[in-house]
């Protein structure tokens, strides 16, 4: 081993790449004094879990709880895989751009802190160029335009589970396409997703799990001893800390026990059918999207979700897309949300579609008190979610009233829709007479 070798850390990523069989028969036959020269590598300071598994994996998923050392395995895999092999492209994808710079490349455990020599960064160009000619191009979850054509060796996702969408995810797929073996390194807090799960259960995937309390040796005493006063014996510490893929979300309002049971694969004769609309503040490539939910009203006052058409664009866009869906499912009304924007959706609209029946509705109540009725239709079996929309049913099972922090707008519009077909008066609930409630009086 040379001393530009050492330098490089090629020859350590060259070792961290080998099967562990291979690797630890390796490491067995070094003396001390060679063992000594490479304290410092990433293979000898990481744990057994946050090394390249054995296999024929395509997708290295990494679900861990807070603190568990994703950051770091997930930046160590990235350098590793430009050294040892010279002149591929490599894929680094965040949650946000602001996230991808200050976590992914720059961040305490990001690529730039590992020793050796680091890659040129060049923050303008998105860009990190190794000596030997290996680049990885910086991506935002939030513009999966951006990877619209560009082809990769391999690729980074980070914090997947709390992207805004998954369609960074999808285009980042058609392009992991060069090399003899292209793959990927997703790491992640769980959250209870669909297609998180479904990612987890693939075949092509191999699931590293791992919780906190494993790198505490590396976590301050107070930070341990504050997550634990707080989240130890709770479900949801089951989630952040352990790093369980979980079936439900402590606190959400809506469970995804109640959508199985009451999904539908068709509707029956509906007597209205609604568009509505939660439009975004904006249309910049970082705005929210607009919520475009579908919903129809069936006899007995069961409300079935026909469509969920989502997007981020523009007003007209949203509008002309509003419109297709009212005249696809020949729907009675298409109702917006007015807060943002006021009669501005009215009147693009109408510009659009003078015959278009448009409804303008405001929010007086907040997002909880809007939501928590229609949950409650949801429990009862009153709801009915015809087929599969797996970002409109994890939106919902992921609102935890308090504590998520970005706005819903698919469960925004899938709310405006249910509480305009809700015809149920309280007073045709009926009681039932074991629950110690006999006439008008309690028991």
């Amino acid at each position: 081993m040379n001393t530009q070798q050492q330098k490089t850390g090629s020859w350590l990523s060259w070792l961290a790449s080998l099967p562990s069989t291979s690797r630890n028969k390796f490491l067995d036959s070094l003396d001390e004094e060679e063992t000594a020269a490479l304290d410092e590598g990433w293979i000898f300071t990481a744990r057994p879990e946050q090394l390249p598994p054995d296999g024929d994996w395509r997708t290295w998923l990494c679900l861990s709880g807070r603190g568990w050392g994703k950051t770091a395995t997930g930046a160590n895999w990235v350098n590793m895989m430009a050294l040892i092999r010279p002149g591929i492209r490599i894929a680094l994808i965040g949650r946000s751009a602001a996230d991808v710079r200050d976590v992914m490349v720059s961040g305490p455990s990001g690529i730039l802190a590992i020793p050796g020599e680091p890659p040129l960064y060049e923050p303008s160009k998105r860009r990190l160029t190794w000596a030997n000619g290996s680049t990885a191009h910086c991506y935002s979850a939030e513009k999966p335009q951006q990877l619209r054509g560009p082809q990769h060796h391999a690729a980074w996702l980070d914090e997947l589970a709390a992207w805004q969408s998954w369609g960074a995810y999808d285009q980042m797929l058609f392009g992991l396409r060069l090399g003899e073996k292209p793959r990927c390194i997703i790491t992640t807090t769980p959250r209870p997703m669909v297609r998180l799960r479904r990612l987890a259960d693939h075949p092509s995937t191999h699931v590293t799990r791992g919780g906190t309390m494993e790198n505490a040796e590396n976590l301050s005493a107070d930070f341990i001893s504050a997550i634990h006063d707080r989240y130890g014996k709770s479900t949801l510490g089951r989630q952040e800390l352990m790093g369980e893929l979980l079936s439900e979300l402590p606190g959400a309002l809506f469970m995804r026990r109640d959508i199985d049971k009451h999904r539908v694969n068709t509707p029956p004769d509906l007597r209205r059918v609604v568009v509505a609309v939660d439009p975004a503040t904006t249309s910049s490539d970082e705005a929210d999207e607009s919520g475009i939910v579908v919903a129809g009203l069936a006899e007995g006052g069961h409300i079935y979700i026909l469509d969920d058409i989502s997007m981020r664009g523009t007003p007209d866009a949203v509008c002309r897309r509003a419109l297709e869906a009212y005249r696809f499912h020949k729907a009675d009304a298409i109702v917006f949300e007015s807060n943002q924007g006021g009669e501005t959706w009215k009147v693009i609209t109408s510009q659009l579609d003078r015959s278009a029946a448009i409804k303008l509705v405001h929010a007086s109540r907040g997002k909880h008190a809007r939501a928590e009725p229609v949950a409650s239709r949801m429990e009862q079996g009153r709801i009915h979610i015809c087929g599969f929309w797996p970002e409109l049913e994890d939106q919902l099972t992921n609102y935890v009233p308090g504590l998520t922090s970005k706005s819903p707008d698919r469960l925004d519009a899938f709310v405006w829709a249910c509480t305009e077909l809700d015809l149920l008066p309280s007073f045709n609930i009926r009681i039932n007479p074991d629950d110690g409630h006999i006439g008008n009086h309690w028991i």
